[in-house]
């Protein structure tokens, strides 16, 4: 495995090392020793699938609140994705900043995206799925956002004007509303 540090303070772009033979190939996307070598969080307690039909899905910015707080480990299966995280730790040099990547479908490209940063994708074609690792449960009262769309972030969403985006997540605050403590 491949560690690539992104300008985000703790967020991971991965790629996996292909074994390739005439079957086909075979590679890791996660290995508790090697992320424990940089530093990353490896207590992986979820592992949850999300399947998006159609193009310009949009899902985010999502994270958990203390002490629900979760690391991500993101890949997508099949299909393409611009997926996106956003840092919201209170104090961090990187606050209110985003790192983007596409991940494309069968590539073996992650990213890791650790605690007290929000987390969202933007489908690039049809049938698009992906895998998230979560280092802590889901509890409905620890879910927290911001807004997808909100200038103050400045994220280049691929199809903004094609956006197929939930009530929830249109409902979130923008930067300048979100609380972390909330």
């Amino acid at each position: 495995m491949h560690f690539t540090p992104t300008p985000l303070a703790d967020v991971f772009e991965i790629s996996t090392q292909w074994h390739e033979d005439e079957r086909g190939a075979f590679g890791r996307t996660f290995c508790a020793r090697e992320f424990a070598a940089h530093g990353l969080a490896t207590g992986f307690v979820q592992c949850s699938f999300s399947r998006n039909r159609r193009r310009a899905t949009l899902r985010g910015l999502h994270l958990q609140a203390d002490p629900q707080h979760e690391a991500k480990l993101i890949y997508c299966t099949t299909g393409r994705i611009f997926d996106v995280a956003v840092d919201l730790r209170p104090g961090s040099s990187t606050f209110g900043r985003f790192h983007a990547v596409e991940l494309v479908g069968g590539e073996g490209r992650m990213l890791y995206i650790p605690e007290g940063c929000a987390h969202g994708f933007q489908t690039l074609q049809d049938n698009s799925d992906v895998i998230y690792h979560i280092s802590a449960f889901y509890e409905p009262g620890a879910t927290r956002g911001v807004r997808w769309d909100d200038p103050a972030l400045g994220i280049a969403w691929p199809l903004p004007d094609a956006a197929i985006i939930s009530a929830r997540d249109r409902a979130l605050p923008s930067l300048a509303d979100y609380d972390a403590a909330q």
